[in-house]
Formats: structure tokens, sequence, C-alpha cells
């Protein structure tokens, strides 16, 4: 967060699998003097149950400038709020049916889903308004969302969040695949884990054709990375965007896969 704040990133979204940080995320942004005035959004839980409305309540007292929606409960939440509110991947905009939808209950942008391709993605563009729309071009691909707790199964002899330790707090885990990849798995604020693809990946080379169909909003997601490493992609996409650099060199320079969208095993 500092590291992109540090370059006067226009928008951070927040993602702690401790809401009760984000109140001093939010704090620590307002406290700072910068020549671009940075908005944070904060991310809600990928899967709202019965009972959860809480972590909403959490995410609303921290008062930030907007909200990453992955659910359809944070929608109904945050309807009345003057908020501002975008939907995440999750909602799985895939259509231009849906992207109406969304857009009708409020969201003020919408995430591209990750099922679509380039190809796909430029359809859907020509099918609804491009301005609607935030491309993430930079990520490790969520693989899945699980109940399952693999912190709590393999480092702990407890059975949930009351009686196992949480592990999560202290430990970082990987799931090794059958080719020996490596990939690393996060904890949410309900236990739940997501599994992410070991290697990163850009679709910095469709960057020119969504700007030229109206796209503006672009995303570059982080995981673990350091506040050095951080840096260094940024720094490689705003050279992308002012075409210092070309995409091929760019994938290089990140050691990144060139890839849009969900990754395509053999």
């Amino acid at each position: 967060m500092e590291a992109a704040w540090g370059l006067g990133v226009s928008r951070i979204y927040l993602d702690f699998e401790d809401v009760k940080r984000y109140c001093d995320a939010v704090v620590w942004v307002r406290q700072q003097t910068s020549r671009v005035e940075t908005k944070i959004f904060l991310a809600t839980p990928r899967i709202q149950k019965v009972g959860e409305e809480g972590i909403f309540r959490l995410v609303e007292r921290a008062e930030p400038d907007g909200i990453l929606i992955r659910n359809l409960g944070g929608i109904h939440y945050f309807n009345s709020s003057s908020l501002e509110k975008i939907g995440d991947f999750s909602l799985n905009v895939a259509n231009p049916i849906t992207a109406h939808y969304f857009i009708r209950q409020g969201l003020q942008g919408i995430t591209m889903s990750y099922d679509l391709n380039e190809s796909q993605a430029l359809d859907l563009l020509q099918k609804a308004p491009a301005n609607w729309f935030e491309i993430t071009l930079h990520q490790h691909m969520p693989l899945f969302h699980m109940e399952h707790c693999v912190f709590a199964a393999f480092l702990s002899s407890g059975t949930d969040h009351t009686n196992c330790g949480r592990p999560c707090d202290r430990h970082e885990v990987q799931l090794r695949d059958r080719v020996g990849m490596e990939h690393p798995v996060v904890a949410d604020v309900g236990c739940r884990n997501t599994m992410f693809h070991a290697k990163a990946q850009s679709g910095a080379h469709f960057f020119k054709e969504f700007m030229r169909v109206g796209v503006r909003d672009f995303r570059i997601e982080f995981l673990r990375e350091t506040s050095e490493q951080t840096q260094q992609v940024i720094e490689a996409y705003l050279d992308l965007i002012h075409n210092r650099l070309y995409p091929v060199d760019l994938l290089k320079r990140l050691k990144v896969v060139q890839q849009l969208g969900v990754v395509h095993e053999g």
C-alpha cells in the first residue's frame, strides 16, 4: 500500500485477512499529503453467509472512499451508501446482460470476469459501454476458493478459528502440484482459503487494444510481493502506459507469463 501510494497511484484496493486493520490503513493514507489524491477502496469477503453482516459493518466503519464488492450480499448492504462501489471479478460479469444488471444495482464500475480471453473481452466491450469496466492486467490468478482451511488442517490440531491457534497469522502455505509448482494459499476473515497460481501473468500485450475501444481503468494485483517488488511492477506498467516500454519488454523485465484471464493447463 505504501509503495503504491508513493508512486501516485490514484486508487488502491486493500484486501486484508484481518479486516480490523482496514481502519489503520485508511487513517495512514488520510494523514499523508500528495500531489495526487489517492482513493482507498476496501474489499469485502468473496463469500457472505447468513449472520456475517458484521464484517460489512467493520468495513464501513473504516470510512474508505469506496468498496470493492465481491458478492450480492455486499451489493444489498451498501446499496444506500454514498461510497463508490466497484464490483469485483467474483460477480462473474461475462456478458452485457449481467453488466447492465449490476450497473442498475448501483455499481459505478465492474471488474470484467476472469473467464474471458482477449477476443471475448473485446466482444463484450462492443455490447456494453467500455467505461463501465475495469480490466485486471497483472495478477496471480485465483484458481479456487474453498471452505476447507489448509492452515488449520496441516498446522493445527484444532477444528475452527476458536481453537486452531490461527497458524495463518504466522505461516505462509503453498500447495505443490504434479509438476512441482508451488501455488500460494491465502486465508480470509472467514477462514476460507484461496489458492493462487504460482506464476504471475500479464495482459500487457492487449493494453493498447483495450485503450482503443475505450477502457480506461486497469488493475494490477499483488499477493506476497515486497514493497520493492511492488514498486518495480507499478513502474513497469507506468512505463507501458506512457509508451516507454513495449509489452514484450515488460514481460521480460517482470518475468511474468503472457496471459489474460484464466490459465488453461494442458
